[in-house]
Parts: C-alpha cells; structure tokens; sequence
C-alpha cells in the first residue's frame, strides 16, 4: 500500500480553506435562519447577514468575534442543518468549524486539554476492564496487514463494553481486523479545534493516519463520531489514503443480511431509538439493522439536536439539548415503550443514569445486536458507576480494576475527582488537577 501524502502544513491547508469559504460564501444568512440554536442566542430578526459577516470576517483577517456572532458559533453542535440550506453549496458546518478553530489560535478556553482527556479515559477504562481488555484498547498492536482497521477514537473508550459489543459483530462476520484507538493514536480534533495548536494537531493526524496504513488495510471502521466528522469532513483534503474511511453502522448494514441470519435469540421489546440531526445516516443505519432483529419492534426515532452528545455536539448549544432532552425522556416514558436505545459512547454515557428513576431500561444497539446472536453483552460497568449515588460504592469496585491495570491513586483524592471525570469537564475547562501533572499515588 502507498500514502499520498500532501507537502502542504495543517496551518497553509487551513488558511487555503478558509479563504474558499470566504470567496464562495454570500453571507445570505440562510444557515442562520435555519439553526436550530439560533433561537437560544441574542440574535435578532434580520441580524442574520451579520452574524455570518462577523465570521467571514475571523476567517478573511483574524477580526475577533463579538456578541451575538461569537454566541452562535461557539454554541454550534454541528447538527448540518445547515447545509442543504445553502443556496451556494457551501458547507456551513464546516465554515463553523474551521471558526472555531481560528478563534482557539486566537485563545483557547481549554489549552490543556488533551492532557485532562487522556487522563480521564484512562482511569475510566482502568476502572472498567481486566488488563488484557485494557490492553487491547490503549495499546496499539504491531501493524501486519488487515482488511480491516477498528478505529476506536479516544472517548469511546470511556465505555469500553460498547466497543467489545461491536468487535464481537466484527468476529460473527468474520472480519479480520485490528483495533487502534486511544488518546495514543488521536484523530487531531482536540489539537485543532479546542487547543488551537496546529503543529501538534498535523503531527497527531500525520501519525494516526501512517498507523492505519501500516495495517495495509482495504477500509478503516470508526465508532467515533467526532473522528469521522474531523477527519472525513473538516480536514478532507488534508491528506489522503488508499483505504476507505466510514462509520463502523455503514459497513454492518451493508453485511445486515449475513448478520441477521446469525440472529437466533427474540428480543421481545418495544424500543425508542435515540439518534441525532447530525450525520442522520448512522441514526438509520441503526434503525434498519434494530428492524432485523428477531421479536424486537421499533416504536420510534427520537432526535437530538447535534451530530452527538457531549462536548464537540449537543453540549455545546446547553438550552437547546435541555429542551431535546425532556422530550427524549418524555416520550420514553411512553407506555408502549421498554428500552431507550442510544447511538454513540456519549449519548450512553449521559442517558445510563436515567434508568436509576425512569420506567425504561437504557441499553445500546450494540448491546441488542449481541444478544440476538445469543451472546452476552460485554457488562456494562460504567452505567452500573452511573446509577450508584455514592462514589465510595463505585470505588469499592473501581479500585480493584484500577490496581490490577497497575494505577495506584489515593482514594479520597480520587473520589473527589470522579463527578468531574464521569461528567467530562475538562472540555469545560475543569479537572485542573490533571493540566499540571499531578496524579496523587498511594
């Protein structure tokens, strides 16, 4: 296998984007209108010519953003709303990213955190997983060549039964694959977009993308979506590759008829399937391939606002998803509903916790899937951490995975931390305590 790899730097790619966009784009307003997290700021009615003005602006010459113009752009979830709207064909999303992006150059609210993240996930992960499992998913193996890499991302692994749920669906088609992932093989998202350091990020991408080709592999998988978005999307053209990138849904539905003949377990529930505006491909993807399954019947999608949830998607626009999500719990609570379903790592990590009070169970579709082949789901620890009320409980139970994977932490230290690094706050500017490198031993 061969990489063509471009001679140009991340910081000329970027500015050659920018100014396209710049040249190709009216300022009509149309994905102002269009917004959905337009009615959540200050903008007014006729003001939308503006606001895309203001970001033309930062991208033409460096012109800081201001008020209502700076409000929208940071609260932008990436739902691609947007883009059909677009009398010019341009791609908003990707104008808005590539903005967000610039206004990180210019200062970044969250300059640490790669650093925060990567120590968050694998303490979450040590939490979780016996050493082999934990190995298998934070160290990278030695390339031979593959048909297949299973692109992990980093976050993902914060609920690492969800990934061990979709090997298991590789294994059953019989895909010959290799898994790499983790903090140690990063799509650049966190380099680019949150920390504005463009030299790490092409490093970071340059390197990720050189791992993959090791693996001489005829398509590479990923189950994040942010990975596939930055990747596929905000930096096409960057660099390029023989191998196919896509979404790990995109590949099973295309094998749904092979997988749905290894179904032999009915699962007798009525189902919600939670998706997101954003990428509504992969929303279907799981909905056709729930349709498969033996005894299960799909009540309804449900949609969220963003391409995911979490800190790159719907947490973003905070008043929006609050009103998404009361009409997410409220139509779960549906007599005629049993399981809500969820899509990605982030949205299961946030809608575990609800099963604790709610009438409904909350499982993934990977956790459906695997059960219809008369598997046993990979056990989901990080919901049973969620809906615990005590953290002394859930270190009674942590600390013996953290000790076997070799992490020795003080307890109380620790506790005191767990809030924040189950509700990922760095990406709000939280877990301090993990910027300066401190990690308190016994």
């Amino acid at each position: 296998m061969t990489m063509a790899i471009a001679k140009q730097s991340l910081d000329e790619f970027l500015d050659q984007e920018r100014a396209a966009l710049v040249s190709d784009c009216t300022a009509c307003g149309k994905c102002v209108e269009v917004c959905p997290v337009t009615p959540f700021t200050d903008i007014k009615v006729g003001g939308e010519l503006g606001v895309v003005g203001g970001v033309l602006g930062l991208l033409r010459d460096g012109t800081r953003l201001e008020g209502a113009t700076k409000d929208w752009v940071e609260q932008c979830n990436g739902c691609g709303i947007c883009i059909p709207a677009c009398p010019e064909g341009v791609n908003p999303r990707r104008m808005l990213m590539l903005a967000n992006t610039m206004e990180s150059e210019q200062h970044s609210a969250t300059p640490q955190l790669f650093r925060k993240m990567s120590r968050a996930i694998r303490i979450m992960a040590a939490m979780q997983l016996a050493p082999p499992e934990f190995d298998r998913l934070l160290r990278n193996p030695p390339a031979r060549p593959v048909d297949v890499v299973f692109y992990t991302g980093c976050n993902p692994i914060r609920t690492p039964n969800l990934l061990f749920n979709a090997m298991l669906l590789l294994d059953y088609l019989n895909v010959d694959y290799e898994v790499v992932g983790g903090p140690g093989a990063c799509c650049g998202i966190i380099q680019s977009k949150w920390e504005g350091n463009q030299g790490k990020a092409e490093k970071v991408v340059d390197g990720t993308i050189n791992r993959f080709a090791g693996f001489q592999p005829k398509e590479v998988l990923s189950w994040c979506p942010s990975c596939v978005l930055h990747l596929g999307e905000t930096m096409s053209g960057f660099r390029s590759a023989s191998f196919d990138f896509d979404h790990v849904t995109n590949y099973l539905v295309e094998r749904a008829e092979g997988l749905s003949k290894k179904f032999i377990q009915p699962i007798n529930k009525r189902v919600l399937l939670h998706t997101h505006d954003g990428m509504d491909e992969v929303g279907q993807n799981v909905a056709d391939l729930l349709r498969s399954v033996p005894g299960l019947t799909l009540v309804d999608l449900v949609s969220e606002p963003g391409y995911t949830c979490g800190g790159s998607g719907a947490d973003r626009s905070p008043a929006l998803k609050q009103v998404a999500r009361r009409k997410t719990v409220a139509r779960a609570e549906a007599d005629d509903v049993d399981v809500l379903v969820s899509l990605y790592h982030g949205c299961h990590g946030q809608l575990a916790g609800l099963q604790t009070e709610a009438k409904f169970e909350v499982l993934n579709w990977t956790d459906i899937l695997v059960q219809a082949l008369g598997q046993q789901p990979y056990d989901d620890v990080n919901k049973r951490y969620r809906m615990q009320s005590d953290w002394d409980m859930v270190l009674d139970e942590g600390e013996i995975f953290l000790k076997a994977n070799g992490i020795h932490m003080d307890r109380e230290w620790l506790k005191g931390l767990l809030p924040d690094i189950f509700g990922q706050t760095e990406f709000k500017g939280g877990l301090e305590e993990f910027a300066c490198g401190r990690e308190a031993a016994e």
